[in-house]
């Protein structure tokens, strides 16, 4: 499967489990404050996002429960690898989306970090959490599909 790839773009870390635990109503991109260690921690692409989520905290939203590792060759002022960390949102964002998070359900998840144009950037989800029975109903059609396709292409040989 092709990727579609972005001129000046590169993944550095994704969250696969958002996708099988959540249903995303609306994606957002973000920028994220970070040290010049964290950002070259990342440029060896080390970093997870796995369970992470995102909280609003006096008008501003900030990344928590992301980890990203210390860098080695920094020294006395290296960052804190499961810190807080601030994203940059315009206010009219900021506004909207603390009025999706008290909505009933519905949480901010991280899906994807990476690097555009040299800026690290997060793909926010606004998603609300899936229950058991959905997803087995996911696992379902998964494995009626990966079954499907082996008997189509075990008629066509």
């Amino acid at each position: 499967m092709k990727q579609n790839s972005i001129p000046g773009k590169k993944i550095i870390c994704l969250n696969r489990k958002a996708n099988f635990n959540y249903f995303f109503m609306e994606i957002i991109e973000a920028g994220i404050a970070l040290k010049g260690s964290e950002v070259k921690s990342l440029r060896d692409g080390k970093g997870s996002i796995a369970d992470a989520y995102a909280l609003d905290n006096n008008g501003e939203i900030y990344l928590i429960n992301s980890h990203i590792p210390l860098y080695r060759q920094s020294s006395y002022n290296n960052h804190n690898p499961k810190g807080d960390r601030k994203l940059l949102l315009k206010k009219k964002e900021i506004n909207k989306l603390i009025g999706r998070i008290n909505q009933d359900g519905l949480t901010l998840v991280p899906t994807k970090m990476y690097f555009l144009k040299g800026k690290v950037k997060v793909e926010l989800a606004v998603a609300k959490g899936k229950k058991l029975y959905d997803k087995r109903h996911v696992k379902k059609t998964r494995d009626w599909n990966r079954e499907r396709a082996r008997l189509l292409t075990k008629n066509n040989k």
